[in-house]
């Protein structure tokens, strides 16, 4: 990695919104895509880069709800895209191609989190296709148009990354799934991903960044019981969110993803994981499930990664 795992003093905050990490950033003449960018924090961050003057483009696997979503935002376009299929990938990224534009900021946001055990494409486990497989092919499919000299990629990771590293020995958890575990394994598949992607293209100005966007109750929840979020706390029996203090607004948790697009102050760096709008610290063995686990930012098993996801998926746009 070309940057430490340490804070840089960024001025913001885990309170921090996604308008108030652009202010004063113009973004006319920009083009975003932006998975999921249509419900959640994904809405908010596709919001926040049109009022900024930025042109976003939405792929979205339910094309008429996204469409209703984003009516009469003004720049956004919407496309087709199931991250869990990886001709769905190849089609939106040769229909991308093919309209000659250029990306300036890659936003890997889409995800699923803690659902039943699922099976996608050729078998693979639903959580590792679609938040890591689906966005390492459509990352690679569209590395054409990403802009060299300033274009940032972005993977949306979660502090869900220190429930399990990569399970080298089972990754699609043929055996004993785990629906915590296994959305662990994918989300730290985020982290390694822009790591490498990070130290592949960073001499072509293109940088990458993972991050932890916070805790926040959206549509990502859609998998999880009732019963069982009331257990953890979040909600009463009524649906009220418990301690609202404890989780972050859809505006603040947009920030991060949208200050690890474009911050000035990320000039030159790349390859880290960020919360709360900075750099993430590492995480201390035994404390608080805080920072990033050493397991997340190995360049080792980042290559690895890459390795093993280029051969599921068939697609590397560095190999020689």
């Amino acid at each position: 990695m070309s940057t430490a795992q340490h804070k840089i003093g960024s001025g913001f905050g885990a309170n921090s919104t996604a308008d108030e990490v652009l202010e004063g950033i113009d973004l006319t003449g920009k083009l975003a895509v932006v998975t999921g960018g249509y419900s959640g924090l994904g809405l908010e961050t596709t919001r926040s880069l049109t009022k900024a003057g930025a042109r976003v483009v939405v792929p979205a696997r339910r094309r008429a709800a996204a469409e209703e979503a984003l009516a009469g935002l003004e720049g956004v376009e919407v496309d087709e895209l199931d991250l869990g299929e990886l001709e769905s990938v190849r089609g939106f990224a040769e229909r991308f191609l093919a309209s000659g534009r250029t990306i300036d900021f890659m936003i890997d946001n889409a995800g699923i989190m803690a659902c039943p055990e699922t099976r996608v494409g050729p078998g693979w486990e639903a959580q590792f296709a679609t938040n890591h497989l689906g966005h390492f092919a459509l990352v690679n499919r569209l590395w054409p148009a990403i802009e060299p000299g300033g274009a940032r990629v972005v993977s949306v990771s979660s502090r869900g990354h220190h429930f399990s590293g990569i399970r080298w020995d089972d990754v699609h958890w043929r055996q004993g799934y785990d629906k915590w575990e296994a959305y662990g394994q994918a989300k730290t598949a985020n982290v390694l991903f822009a790591v490498h992607l990070d130290r592949l293209a960073a001499d072509r100005g293109v940088r990458a960044f993972a991050l932890h966007p916070g805790g926040i109750i959206t549509p990502l929840q859609r998998h999880l019981p009732k019963a069982e979020m009331v257990e953890r706390g979040w909600i009463d029996e009524q649906g009220n969110v418990l301690n609202p203090e404890g989780f972050k607004s859809p505006e603040q948790g947009a920030a991060t993803q949208v200050w690890a697009a474009t911050s000035p102050q990320l000039d030159g760096m790349g390859g880290v994981y960020l919360e709360d709008c900075d750099i993430a610290e590492p995480a201390v063995d035994g404390g608080e499930r805080s920072g990033v686990k050493a397991w997340a930012t190995d360049p080792e098993q980042a290559a690895r990664l890459w390795a093993l996801s280029a051969e599921l998926t068939g697609v590397d746009a560095f190999a020689a």
